[in-house]
This record gives structure tokens, C-alpha cells and sequence, in this order.
């Protein structure tokens, strides 16, 4: 594959596994398990880690202990450490634990917003701007994820004209970044491409990043149509962890491992250790009792490296 001018030679690689990642597990971590897997991709050398949520525990019981995982966290080093705050509370919350970065979330489709989060996009915009007042308070920096941007599970094809929108209100507010996600990973390169350069007329690609679900084998794919066109955020989930409990069908997020085989051959940089991610998620493995979907994983390297 022939690279082009704007193609990023450094990939900035985002870590959920212990947030996304964890919490459509059926297994219920504790505070000590999911600080060993965190501490493990920071040596890594993951730059940025969303290390868990302050949401309700009976909705997401997976994140119910967060505030204790902060806890255990305190002095490590490397990594930027956040958490996914819905509203108000959870910013308190995150506050409290001393969380350096934060992140919110809503989507592009309306009937998901409702079933994800309960509330309807504007809503949801309006919450956020109490969270970015507080975020200024207290010199944190958000970031945001806008879920659905292609495909929605309920209503099907997303208009990029509403993500648009989204994401500009969002960055106007004071998010630094924009994360957009294809939820049920149904997206196709070619609709990644028209979506990104669509945002690209409005928002500059330095503050966009993307983040695919596998679902259906387009991931990586899509990964290079957004690289292609100057994206050097990506999300990604070690193991190949994920999914989402009001996404029917949806499985689970890019893994990490995969990600970084390819852009690594590729000659991307990335700064992280490929083996060491690789070893973080199958010590994680055994904890859940299932083997993780990444391919890397599955195959090994080439030659038995």
C-alpha cells in the first residue's frame, strides 16, 4: 500500500478497554483486578487510558467501583487517565477521585440517545455544558464521543449533516476532542470518508478521532480511510473487548493489538509496545473466563516471533 502525504506518521492510540471494554462484561471485576489490567497497558506505553465511568451502578454495575480503581491509581505514570461522566454528579464524582481528563457522550440519533442514555440529544448537550463549567473550574480537559455517526441500531443510516451539527456544538462548548463512533460497526470506508470530510469543512481533523466497532470485519478498513484523510486519533480496546448493551448485534470495539499490528507495519509510530499489550489482555483473559476476540491475539506473530 502506497502511504500518502496525509497519512499521519504518528497514530495517537486511545485505550478502553477498561471502561468500553469492561463494561458489557457479564463478569463484575473488582477495584484490584481492573487497576492491575490499567497499570499493565501503561507500561505499555498507552498514551491515553479511559481507566472507567462514574455512571449508575445499577445500570452499568461494571463501573460501580470506579472511584475505588482512581484510588489505586494515584502516581502512575505515563498514561492520561479519564473517565466517562454523564451529567453533573459524575463530574463531582470524577472531581473527587482527582481525575485528570474527562469524557462525555451522546449521539447522532436520536432514539439511541433515549435508549443509552435516557435522554434525547439536546438534553444531553444541555447537561454537558454544567460539566464543561466545572471542567473550566477546575483546569480539566473533555472529551467527547458522539455514538451512532453512521448507523443507528433503530433507525438505520445517520445523516452526516447530524453529526455535523453535533460535533460542532460539542467543540463550541469547550470539548478539545471529538471521538466518533460506528456503534453497530456497520460503516464502510467509503462512508467514513464522506462523513470525515464533511467535518473537515466545519472542525479542523486535528481534534477528530474515530472509534470502530468490528462487528462486521470493517474496522481496520475503515481505520485507513480515516488515516487517510488526516484523522490521528483512534480508539481502541485491548483484547478486543466491547460491545454495547443497547446496540443489538453489536460486538466488540477494534482491538488494540490488531490496530497496532497493522499501523506498526505500516511504519506508523505509535509509541507502544505491541507484546506487552498483547500480554495485558491475556492476563485479563483468564479473570473472564473467555478467550478475547482480537486476531492478533488469536494468531500470534508471524512466524511464531
Amino acid at each position: 500500500m502506497t502511504l500518502t502525504s496525509t497519512v499521519p506518521p504518528r497514530v495517537r492510540v486511545v485505550e478502553v478497554g477498561p471502561r468500553d471494554g469492561l463494561q458489557n462484561e457479564p463478569v463484575v471485576l473488582s477495584a484490584d483486578a481492573r487497576a492491575a489490567f490499567i497499570r499493565r497497558l501503561a507500561v505499555a506505553g498507552l498514551p491515553a487510558i479511559e481507566a472507567g465511568a462514574f455512571v449508575r451502578p445499577d445500570r452499568v454495575p461494571q463501573m460501580a467501583d470506579t472511584d475505588e480503581v482512581f484510588r489505586r491509581l494515584e502516581g502512575l505514570r505515563g498514561p492520561v487517565l479519564s473517565a466517562l461522566v454523564p451529567n453533573r454528579r459524575g463530574m463531582e464524582r470524577a472531581l473527587a477521585c482527582g481525575v485528570p481528563e474527562v469524557a462525555v457522550f451522546t449521539a447522532a440519533s436520536e432514539a439511541f440517545a433515549r435508549h443509552n442514555i435516557n435522554m434525547g440529544i439536546e438534553e444531553s448537550l444541555t447537561q454537558f455544558r454544567e460539566v464543561l463549567r466545572l471542567a473550566r473550574d477546575h483546569a480539566r480537559r473533555v472529551r467527547a464521543y458522539v455514538s451512532t455517526a453512521w448507523w443507528c441500531p433503530y433507525t438505520g443510516r445517520v445523516a452526516p449533516a447530524a453529526v455535523v451539527r453535533i460535533a460542532a456544538a460539542l467543540v463550541e462548548m469547550g470539548c478539545y476532542e471529538v471521538s466518533l463512533g460506528d456503534t453497530i460497526g456497520a460503516a464502510t470506508p467509503r462512508e467514513v470518508s464522506s462523513l470525515i470530510t464533511q467535518l473537515t469543512e466545519t472542525l479542523p481533523v486535528a481534534i477528530l478521532a474515530v472509534h470502530f466497532h468490528d462487528t462486521r470485519g470493517t474496522a481496520l478498513a475503515n481505520v485507513l480511510a480515516a488515516l487517510s484523510l488526516g484523522i490521528a486519533t483512534v480508539d481502541a480496546s485491548a483484547g478486543g473487548l466491547g460491545g454495547c448493551p443497547y446496540a443489538p448485534g453489536a460486538s466488540g470495539n477494534l482491538a488494540t493489538e490488531d490496530l497496532l499490528y497493522m499501523l506498526h507495519g505500516m511504519g506508523i509510530e505509535t509509541g507502544v509496545d505491541l507484546d506487552a499489550v498483547a500480554a495485558a489482555s491475556r492476563s485479563l483473559g483468564g479473570a473472564l473466563g473467555h478467550p478475547l476476540p482480537s486476531r492478533y491475539l488469536q494468531a500470534g506473530p508471524p512466524g511464531g516471533a
